[in-house]
């Protein structure tokens, strides 16, 4: 073997070795996280020879947040000396829950009074199937919620019915939480244990505080759009330890003028890169007022000035089990922001096997971090990429409608093992979405993929 044979060779052998060493890293790191999160439910759980059976925590969220108070309830309980099982609802079958003494749900919803994606599978396997005895089940039930919605605490209320109409008994009346309403929170925390009084529960329960976070960047992404103005954002954090987060995660904004409804943001990047980037799409009301909070970040923050921001992790969009699974990546508008993370990290470590589907407006105008897409599907990072813009040709085009054409691809991605992440619109792409992967797919798979975490979304 001539020098420049082995010289090819050689390197050959060190890219294919330094692969290998990043799918070691992403498999341990995944296997601590699952070991870390048997090990939490081990201790919650009690003794395998305990006596009573564990009390079921049942949680159906759509953000992660009503996953986040149901293991603050866990080990709320758990100090209480009451062996305890957490659960999503998804996870739970009928038989499961007719042989348990005693359930905590706490349950979100989705748009207005639909269930939750992590409840899906339990509505249409269990709530939707003949009805099955839980005579013997005593429950309680937080109900969360946002008022501006006309169908507030929707799904919770359906769920409280359906227990009832069961024969459970309910513990105590629905507490409903209007945005996490802390009074509703510590009546929950009191009901649950009337003799802790006020005690709160342990710092490990706490979420993090906000901070002051420096608006370092601001870039217009869409200068002559017909639709409002796009700003992708760089902040830096306060000095102290370095903060984390992972692609899927969310930041939320809070504002001095509605300090009880912070606002969620999916987070545009990595903690590689060195700083948290948002992709915020101006809104403005039919009065010319700007919205509270896109305003204030696209418009009224000048660099150099601080926001009060937090990191608030968001398990259901995170990669976890799917970290080594050819992604269909699918979205629209800020959309865009979430499943750049994703790509971002998948792009660090040398994985391509990448399908992005993404619409907008008009290639001239909203065609959303074009260099950087366009830089990964030269380099095989994307291994497809199709963007849908719905008014370069008379007829509307939307990303269902890519998917459709593109039917038997879908298909031979998923019997690849291929998970499914969509971010953006609710209204819309979303449902679009949804029912174009079921006309493609099929309801049974669709619900597969739900129960096992391959079907995943981020919408608003």
């Amino acid at each position: 073997m001539n020098s420049p044979d082995l010289l090819r060779w050689l390197g050959a052998a060190a890219a294919v070795a330094a692969y290998a060493g990043l799918c070691a890293g992403i498999w341990w790191r995944e296997r601590r996280r699952a070991a870390a999160a048997a090990a939490d439910a081990a201790s919650l759980a009690g003794p395998v020879a305990a006596a009573a059976a564990p009390t079921l925590v049942l949680h159906a969220s759509q953000t992660g947040q009503a996953e986040e108070l149901a293991w603050q309830t866990a080990r709320w309980l758990h100090a209480g000396g009451q062996p305890v099982r957490v659960l999503a609802l998804n996870a739970l079958d009928a038989a499961t829950l007719a042989a348990a003494p005693q359930a905590f749900f706490i349950a979100s919803t989705y748009g207005e009074g639909d269930a939750p994606d992590g409840a899906s599978v339990f509505v249409d396997q269990v709530m939707a199937a003949a009805p099955r005895s839980l005579a013997a089940l005593r429950y309680a039930l937080l109900a969360l919620g946002d008022r501006q919605y006309e169908q507030f605490c929707g799904f919770g209320r359906r769920l409280d019915a359906w227990l009832q109409g069961s024969g459970a008994q309910p513990l105590f009346e629905r507490i409903e939480a209007d945005n996490l309403a802390p009074a509703a929170l510590a009546d929950w925390r009191r009901r649950l244990r009337p003799e802790a009084g006020d005690a709160q529960a342990g710092d490990d329960d706490t979420p993090a505080d906000f901070a002051p976070w420096r608006l370092v960047s601001r870039t217009l992404l869409n200068p002559g759009s017909q639709g409002g103005p796009v700003f992708e954002l760089g902040f830096m954090p306060p000095r102290g330890p370095d903060p984390h987060w992972e692609p899927g995660d969310l930041a939320q904004i809070r504002l001095d003028s509605d300090p009880t409804r912070p606002r969620d943001y999916s987070i545009a990047s990595t903690v590689r890169d060195g700083e948290l980037q948002l992709i915020v799409r101006q809104e403005r009301h039919p009065d010319g007022r700007l919205g509270a909070a896109s305003g204030l970040l696209t418009a009224t923050l000048t660099l150099g000035d601080t926001v009060a921001l937090r990191l608030r992790r968001h398990r259901s969009f995170r990669l976890e089990d799917n970290a080594h699974r050819p992604l269909i990546l699918i979205g629209n508008g800020t959309g865009v922001a979430g499943l750049r993370a994703h790509l971002r990290e998948r792009a660090a470590t040398g994985i391509s096997s990448n399908w992005l589907v993404f619409g907008e407006r008009q290639a001239a105008h909203d065609f959303l971090c074009r260099d950087e897409l366009s830089a990964w599907h030269a380099s095989g990072v994307l291994a497809r990429l199709d963007m849908v813009f719905s008014r370069d040709q008379p007829e509307r085009r939307y990303v269902q409608h890519q998917l459709l054409r593109a039917a038997d691809e879908l298909q031979a991605w998923l019997h690849r093992d291929a998970a499914i992440y969509v971010c953006g619109s609710l209204q819309g792409m979303a449902a679009g979405v949804d029912a174009a992967l079921r006309q493609i797919a099929g309801e049974a798979t669709m619900l597969e993929l739900q129960r096992t975490g391959r079907y995943r979304r981020d919408v608003y």
